[in-house]
């Protein structure tokens, strides 16, 4: 089977690079890393779920285009909330993103590694 890598390492606004490939083709899979709320300096947008999230898949998109795809091909997805109490406002920007058929879905709650982030 044949592997192609789309994207760059990312590097986080501190200079630190992130040691992984945005997206990798597998076949006829294509498997995405996960996404934080992070501009193109690599610093956080803003300090709401929602905001980060809009980020996050409009990130999601970009890598998708290098792929050939886009979010409409997107079959599941999985969700790291830092808060359970953002879940509601994340539901919400979520229903924006993805308005008819939404991927299958699992969101856990967790501490994430990038400090201020609320969702990958």
């Amino acid at each position: 089977m044949s592997i192609e890598i789309f994207g760059c390492s990312p590097v986080l606004a501190n200079g630190a690079v992130i040691p992984l490939s945005p997206a990798v083709r597998a076949g006829d899979l294509l498997f995405v890393s996960g996404q934080l709320g992070l501009d193109d300096a690599g610093a956080l947008v803003a300090d709401d779920v929602a905001s980060q999230l809009r980020q996050c898949v409009k990130r999601l998109a970009g890598i998708l285009a290098l792929a050939g795809a886009d979010l409409s091909q997107v079959v599941k997805t999985t969700v790291w909330l830092t808060d359970k109490a953002d879940f509601a406002a994340f539901n919400n920007a979520y229903r924006e993103l993805f308005p008819s058929q939404p991927p299958a879905r699992s969101t856990v709650v967790c501490e994430l590694l990038i400090p201020g982030a609320r969702v990958e």
